[in-house]
């Protein structure tokens, strides 16, 4: 598993988890890593990226501002701070990379078809 994805678990609204990526292949030091999520019944969705030394990140509209994105780049982990949790935050979160994987093309339709690295998934349940 090149990815390991953790931090996953039942919240309640308003809740602040922290989901954990961890990685074990040098190269992806060197690449921009992202979140996306699958809520129950539909697509993966982009949620955020950071760039490969943590200087520069994207959100996705429905989680700018309650959201956050950093990578701890000695310890090969990018992190996703969760905050004020909704109900429609519920979902399975992953981390992926891929060389392909910049600023523009996260947030192109059918991002997640073209990226190979990915995370085995974490669920996040939010419980009101």
């Amino acid at each position: 598993v090149q990815l390991q994805a953790s931090g996953g678990g039942t919240v309640q609204a308003g809740g602040s988890p922290t989901l954990s990526c961890s990685f074990s292949e040098p190269t992806f030091r060197s690449y921009v890593m992202g979140w996306f999520r699958q809520p129950p019944g539909k697509d993966r969705e982009f949620v955020a990226a950071v760039s490969w030394n943590g200087g520069r990140t994207i959100y996705a509209d429905s989680v700018k501002g309650r959201f956050t994105i950093s990578r701890n780049i000695p310890e090969n982990t990018v992190y996703l701070q969760l905050n004020n949790l909704k109900a429609e935050d519920t979902a399975t979160y992953y981390c992926a990379t891929d060389p392909w994987l910049n600023f523009t093309s996260a947030r192109s339709m059918g991002v997640s078809d073209r990226l190979h690295y990915w995370g085995q998934g974490t669920l996040v349940t939010v419980s009101s």
